[in-house]
């Protein structure tokens, strides 16, 4: 077979599988909604939100567009702006540190903890300048960042914590939810996610009743009465499809985070099995956390080359991600050069993520691990 047209052996991610799972509860709640013709805000939203605070702990739960508006709304809520610093990881999605430049705010990144690609904390304390005022710890691929650490960090410097739980929904932090810990939680339902929707979605949680608040304000225009309006704010609202869409798979969620988890675990044997753990560095759990696998995702040498081996013979990979945020154009403003951050930037030269998600078969994960083993010489 020609490798330029190699097909997959199976989907990196199945949604078609988790669909026809739920296609007739799925189905209903759109019905429900077309019914009610209600599409902007409503009962829908309201009950998604009381369910995503129940879940989480948090004491309120507010609706957006996206993930990426979460994190500029939980940012314009605090009122950060020209002039000030945020803290944040450079090895993220470009959201993370887009969010903190879209309010005028300056990103300063510090670099990644090798083991777990999240945030280092011992790191932080150094980056605080008088023009600081919050931290963006990312709970990278569903691993929660070192959170006792850095809120108290924060706490000694009055710091604002935004969570960047978007690949985290239902990870855990020494028995807490992710998004409960901080000033903010900021979510993303995109379909990709653990609990994704039919298109983009995002919400932000906190236990400050005030700062609830002022989100419902901020994503309606600034406006709590029609035509009437306190603040300058942005139209960032969920539509009710997507909430009803989202209340049927939320209560999936705990059965498919428990398959991911499944499937790492079954990952780990058969890498054991092959005997390649010196050769794949698989993913770090500190004591305490709790781990929700949005990703799988690998340290290993020859990275590039061990993707086009898969490739060629239908195993489909994905890199999150190739290039850390201070050394794209986007960025370049700030002046980072190539070497400052260097656990973030070998960090994108090794990672490769492989295909998890609750429908994935024993037989597929076994044939991706024998051709990762095969690629290193330990056998076909």
């Amino acid at each position: 077979m020609d490798p330029q047209t190699t097909q997959p052996l199976f989907p990196f991610l199945d949604l078609k599988a988790q669909f026809a799972s739920i296609q007739d509860e799925v189905m209903a709640a759109i019905e429900r909604v077309m019914k009610s013709q209600q599409f902007i805000m409503g009962q829908e939203v309201q009950d998604f939100e009381s369910e995503i605070a129940a879940l989480t702990g948090a004491r309120a739960a507010v609706s957006c567009a996206s993930g990426s508006d979460a994190l500029m709304l939980a940012l314009l809520a605090l009122e950060v702006g020209p002039g000030d610093e945020v803290i944040t990881t450079p090895f993220t999605f470009v959201a993370t540190a887009g969010s903190i430049a879209r309010v005028g705010a300056r990103p300063v990144f510090v670099d990644i903890d090798p083991k777990t690609y999240n945030l280092d904390s011992r790191l932080i304390e150094p980056a605080v300048t008088e023009r600081t005022r919050a931290i963006i710890p990312v709970h990278l691929f569903g691993l929660a960042a070192d959170l006792k650490a850095i809120l108290k960090t924060a706490e000694q410097y009055r710091l604002a914590v935004i969570e960047d739980a978007a690949q985290a929904i239902g990870a855990r932090y020494h028995g807490s939810q992710v998004g409960s810990l901080g000033t903010f939680g900021c979510f993303s339902f995109f379909p990709s996610k653990n609990l994704g929707g039919a298109g983009d979605g995002g919400l932000v949680t906190t236990n400050d009743p005030a700062l609830a608040d002022r989100l419902r304000i901020l994503r309606l225009h600034g406006s709590r009465q029609k035509y009437y309006y306190e603040v300058l704010g942005t139209n960032s609202r969920l539509d009710a499809l997507q909430a009803a869409i989202l209340r049927v798979k939320l209560r999936r969620l705990e059965e498919w985070t428990r398959g991911r988890q499944e499937r790492a675990a079954r990952y780990r044997a058969l890498f054991a099995e092959r005997g390649l753990e010196k050769l794949v560095t698989l993913p770090s759990v500190p004591a305490g956390r709790v781990h929700v696998y949005n990703q799988f995702v690998v340290g290993c040498r020859e990275r590039d080359r061990l993707r086009e081996f898969l490739r060629s013979r239908g195993v489909p990979t994905e890199v999150y991600y190739p290039l850390p945020l201070h050394l794209q154009r986007a960025f370049a403003y700030l002046g980072y050069k190539s070497g400052q951050f260097s656990e973030a930037e070998a960090a994108s030269g090794r990672v490769v993520a492989l295909p998890v998600y609750p429908e994935l078969t024993e037989e597929h994960q076994s044939a991706v691990v024998r051709l990762i083993a095969e690629f290193y010489g330990f056998g076909s």
